[in-house]
């Protein structure tokens, strides 16, 4: 647990501390972190989820099935909860301040924290590659669509949506899987299933760009952070807690119940446990939606971050122990 904290969460706390008083210092700004998390979402974390994949094998791939159904089915599951109790269970919220919830707490900051958490933990190996890519896959390529079109559907019932945000239910689908973040991993399992193998000359290339992503995130992360206006209230309190309690909880026992991997499941439950998506906060500064009150359910799940992290390996330990 110490060997966790030391070399897991307090370089986490360090660089983000470092970006967040650079941020209030005026050295960098929103905007800057902005085009940091371009670099990291367009370049250095496709680099890394792909070079790490396709040095993995087919019977990797066929042993990570149970765990792609079940972050799949856990991640969703818990991002339709969030967007019903926020857009029905609250006096005044919007099925569109339901969507931009669910976006923000229905989904862990898997591009940006990923690997930055996994590895320290766990190691760089192919096997936390693919958690990190199944994840975000399930992130990126299913939870976004379906958050932006039951936000658009919310807004156009409202009639307050941009004529240049109308668009076709398909539109957020075929969008989110043209970003590299999506079909980079998507091409290095098709890659290992075709059986070509893979020239490792080719690998120091892709490493020295891959080596930036989590460095550059995190810093980003606390330039954002710094950037926003931090209030606590109960709707950002709840959000801190269906995040960094109930999915990971409902990612342990599932997992359990399916007889997972146990080191699989170790990582799922610590993937599930990271602070909510960075990209819904961007999605809700855009359609200027739940701004507020997701910024503050953010601030506050990655401050909490920091002990429920170790707390969640350690309970999944034990639970392994017992069963």
């Amino acid at each position: 647990m110490l060997h966790i904290i030391l070399y897991a969460i307090v370089p986490i706390v360090v660089i983000m501390l470092a970006g967040f008083i650079s941020g209030k210092k005026g050295v960098f700004s929103g905007e800057d972190a902005k085009k940091f998390n371009k670099v990291v979402l367009n370049y250095a974390l496709p680099a890394a989820l792909f070079v790490s994949i396709v040095q993995s094998s087919r019977e990797m791939l066929y042993a990570d099935l149970k765990l792609s159904i079940i972050s799949l089915v856990v991640i969703m599951a818990c991002f339709m909860l969030v967007y019903f109790v926020f857009a029905k269970c609250f006096k005044g919220n919007t099925g569109a301040d339901g969507a931009v919830a669910a976006l923000i707490n229905g989904s862990p900051t898997i591009g940006f924290l990923g690997f930055a958490v996994l590895e320290p933990i766990f190691g760089t190996t192919p096997a936390v590659a693919l958690v990190v890519a199944i994840v975000g896959i399930v992130v990126n390529a299913v939870g976004i669509p379906v958050g932006l079109s039951l936000l658009n559907a919310s807004l156009d019932k409202q009639g307050t949506a941009k004529t240049a945000k109308k668009q076709s239910a398909w539109a957020p689908v075929i969008h989110a899987l043209e970003q590299p973040v999506a079909w980079a991993p998507i091409l290095a399992v098709v890659w290992v299933l075709c059986g070509i193998p893979w020239p490792k000359e080719l690998s120091p290339s892709f490493d020295l760009m891959a080596k930036a992503n989590a460095s550059m995130a995190v810093f980003s992360a606390g330039i954002t952070l710094s950037a926003v206006k931090f209030n606590i209230n109960w709707q950002g309190i709840l959000g801190s807690i269906l995040k960094l309690i109930l999915m990971p909880a409902a990612a342990l026992i599932i997992g359990m119940l399916f007889h997972m991997d146990p080191l699989n499941l170790k990582m799922l439950v610590v993937a599930c446990a990271l602070p909510p998506a960075f990209s819904g906060i961007i999605i809700a500064d855009e359609y200027d939606t739940y701004v507020a009150t997701g910024t503050s359910s953010l601030t506050l799940s990655v401050i909490l971050f920091i002990g429920f992290c170790p707390l969640w390996i350690w309970i999944t330990d034990m639970a392994l122990k017992a069963f």
